[in-house]
């Protein structure tokens, strides 16, 4: 497998994915703003993407924050790490770019997705009721980049 800054080129197969593994999926036009930002990678193996990470940073006064926007990886290519690659590896641009924290959002319903941000260092920082369309909360939580760096091995 390999981690690379997303191409135009691989968008029709981000979105295959993003269309199978969320019930409200972004469309092209949402990857496409977002494809000059350097969190924003894919996951490939056999010339294939099997997975992508959308993240930027933001100023503010000093304590950029950083931003993982989307996360998903193909079902077959499931529960062989790539997506903790992904976002480590995220995190890691996010962290070069300036981002003293980085912040997401996670369905509250969402225990793979939870387990592996708490893994990776994120804390739940608040609730926010009725986030997604469909009414369920979603969780913020934030990531101390830091903290994290001091931790990563």
């Amino acid at each position: 497998m390999t981690i690379r800054g997303v191409e135009k080129s691989d968008l029709g197969a981000i979105v295959r994915i993003e269309r199978k593994s969320f019930g409200q999926p972004w469309p092209y036009s949402a990857f496409e703003r977002f494809l000059d930002e350097p969190g924003f990678l894919v996951a490939t193996r056999d010339d294939g993407v099997v997975g992508y990470v959308v993240g930027d940073v933001t100023p503010n006064f000093g304590r950029d924050i950083g931003h993982v926007k989307d996360l998903a990886v193909a079902d077959a290519a499931r529960r062989r790490g790539i997506g903790r690659s992904l976002l480590v590896q995220s995190l890691t641009v996010l962290a070069v770019e300036g981002a003293a924290v980085v912040k997401l959002e996670v369905r509250e319903s969402n225990d793979p997705a939870r387990t592996l941000y708490r893994d990776v260092g994120f804390e739940v920082a608040r609730r926010v009721p009725r986030y997604y369309r469909d009414g369920e909360d979603a969780l913020v939580m934030l990531l101390d980049v830091a903290e994290w760096s001091e931790a990563e091995p």
